[in-house]
């Protein structure tokens, strides 16, 4: 049994609108102490990676820039879910639109929480085999993503080597190997 005991939270006033997430004040009381206590929190929809492999055992992954890293990374495909969407049929639509490849029969890898430290959000981790490519990429006027097939017994060197470095894609790719899925 743990001596943690969960925070009362007792009040959240918006910081930020950022439209695709937003920044709230938690005002929180320690169960320790009773003091109250001020924390900062993302919130965001939740989100989508999917491990999509081909017939010829290749990993479909996207080149991208992004902001935050200033950084052209190699990634799975991902995104976030749209209001009203469940995650499994977001993780298909995020696949085809960022590579063209079609994702059927997708198995969930389970539920990862980003950070749970600042975001409200949660992870959704699916995996697709037999992807076959169906259309063109299309992509919003903000991304722009490049299709690059990846041997699957090349996925734990560039993960190692750090080719593969954005975090909640390396963990979804993690999970799908140690699985075995």
């Amino acid at each position: 049994m743990t001596e943690v005991k969960q925070w009362q939270q007792i009040g959240t006033r918006q910081l930020a609108d950022c439209r695709i997430f937003t920044v709230d004040a938690i005002k929180s009381i320690s169960p320790k102490t009773d003091a109250e206590h001020e924390f900062y929190a993302i919130n965001t929809a939740d989100w989508v990676n999917i491990v999509p492999i081909t017939a010829d055992n290749e990993l479909v992954c996207i080149r991208q820039y992004r902001h935050g890293s200033a950084e052209i990374t190699l990634e799975i495909p991902g995104g976030m879910v749209d209001a009203g969407e469940l995650p499994k049929p977001a993780a298909a639509r995020e696949c085809l639109e960022e590579t063209g490849y079609e994702a059927l029969n997708l198995s969930s890898l389970g539920v990862l929480n980003p950070n749970p430290a600042i975001f409200t959000n949660k992870l959704h981790t699916f995996i697709a085999r037999d992807v076959k490519k169906i259309a063109e990429i299309s992509n919003t006027s903000t991304e722009h993503t490049e299709v690059v097939l990846v041997p699957m017994d090349e996925v734990p060197q560039k993960l190692l080597s750090g080719e593969i470095d954005h975090s909640l894609v390396a963990a979804t790719l993690w999970r799908a190997l140690f699985l075995k899925a």
